[in-house]
């Protein structure tokens, strides 16, 4: 996500960075550059003028021209400025108690992924504790309820539905429903078209005003760019809304949504969509994403995905096997696993500093490691566990059933032996874990 922005201000701050000193002739170059790069991420033109005109204005007095490291100065206030463009701070939903039911309802054009983040949203919440209902208002488009139902059930969330026209009518009797069965958060799926029309806004007027919404927010498709800016204006204007949800960001090479949204509609971006899964919903924290566009990678994000896969005693263990070598085929086995879950290998390239542009996914052989999988799982149990007992006649049995040659199971047990070893300097000195954290750029 985002490849396309942040390789372009990655090759500006190496320019910039690597003078000793700056001028500001130099600081006018940059800028000109940044400049270019937003107008191709097609960010909307008064968002670039304001951006520009504010940077150049902190950027070009003695604070950066005389500073002790002007390059990374002027980085800074980019950063800030990037930051303060998309939000500030990280906003989350304002929702009401666990006691009194709060209705959320989502809005935006057909094919923006307004059902699906429905359903996103409501595993989201129900991760959190709260009892969430979907309601299937989007009476227009062929087969929306019937999609809905199918994601209701796989995220384990009821889905309120009837035989009906009147979305309306569908709506207020889902809200008596809810009370009576003691749901406290109501998500409403309504209505989209192929474009902005008189009959759809009125509708979901109406159920605005029927449900009384603690939040309204609109589901905008990242890679359409400046339009879904546009029509994300248009329904605030119209009809008002509380928050954005981007989704399809991680197929965003350019940025320009996200980077115009917050100015243009002047109401925060509360999640993004990173990918088909239903616990694909990310929050969004504007720091994390000036990061990950300025090419700095975002630590945090790949930290709090790396805990929702390994326990933090699963962690204490895996240290200690690595300590005491008794790390096996199976613990690596389950290291691939763990890594899968985190998503693809250009989301973690893009939250690890440095990485982006220096690293290519492609050099990352994932068919290697797929095959390397496969020759584990045709391994018995004593076999992962005691790799040394593989002798030929085992080679050969492994190989046949991975489909594999015996070269390939050669391969991998001497790349296993030599990780191991790798691991065990890794996990018992400070000296080595802090060079390998160097060598990450962290």
């Amino acid at each position: 996500m985002l490849d396309r922005i942040s390789q372009k201000f990655t090759d500006i701050f190496r320019n910039i960075s690597g003078k000793s000193t700056i001028s500001e002739k130099n600081i006018r170059e940059a800028v000109d550059e940044i400049k270019i790069t937003l107008l191709e991420a097609d960010v909307n033109l008064r968002v670039v003028r304001r951006f520009i005109n504010r940077t150049i204005e902190e950027a070009s007095g003695e604070k950066v021209l005389k500073a002790v490291d002007p390059g990374q100065q002027f980085v800074k206030i980019v950063y800030d400025r990037l930051v303060a463009l998309l939000g500030d701070e990280r906003k989350d939903l304002n929702l009401k108690g666990p006691d009194t039911h709060s209705v959320i309802l989502l809005m935006g054009l057909q094919g923006s992924g307004k059902t699906t983040t429905s359903a996103k949203l409501a595993l989201k919440l129900k991760k959190e504790g709260r009892r969430p209902i979907l309601v299937a208002a989007d009476l227009v488009r062929p087969a929306a309820v019937k999609q809905l139902q199918i994601l209701g059930e796989q995220v384990g969330v009821e889905v309120y539905s009837e035989e009906s026209k009147d979305a309306v009518r569908v709506v207020k009797n889902a809200l008596a429903y809810s009370k009576k069965k003691s749901f406290n958060t109501i998500i409403i799926d309504t209505a989209g078209r192929l474009h902005l029309d008189d009959a759809m806004m009125k509708e979901i007027k109406k159920i605005s005003d029927i449900s009384k919404p603690v939040e309204t927010l609109f589901i905008a498709d990242a890679m359409t760019g400046q339009s879904a800016v546009t029509i994300a204006k248009e329904f605030h204007e119209r009809i008002g809304i509380s928050g954005v949800i981007l989704s399809k960001f991680d197929s965003d090479a350019r940025g320009g949504a996200a980077i115009s949204l917050k100015s243009v509609t002047g109401q925060p971006l509360k999640f993004i969509g990173v990918g088909e899964k239903m616990e694909d919903l990310e929050p969004f924290y504007p720091e994390r994403i000036a990061s990950r566009i300025l090419g700095m990678g975002d630590v945090v994000s790949l930290v709090e995905k790396a805990q929702e896969t390994i326990e933090t005693d699963e962690a204490e263990k895996l240290q200690e096997k690595m300590k005491s070598s008794t790390f096996s085929l199976q613990d690596y086995l389950e290291q691939f696993q763990r890594v899968r879950k985190m998503g693809s290998i250009d989301a973690i390239l893009d939250m690890i500093p440095g990485a982006k542009g220096n690293i290519d996914p492609s050099e990352i052989d994932q068919e290697e490691m797929k095959k390397e999988e496969a020759i584990i799982l045709s391994m018995t149990m004593k076999e992962r566990y005691n790799h040394r007992i593989i002798g030929p006649s085992r080679r050969k049995r492994i190989a046949r059933g991975s489909g594999t040659a015996v070269f390939d199971v050669n391969k991998l047990l001497k790349k296993f032996e030599k990780t191991r070893l790798m691991m065990k300097k890794v996990a018992k000195s400070k000296k080595h874990q802090a060079n390998l954290m160097k060598s990450l750029g962290i």
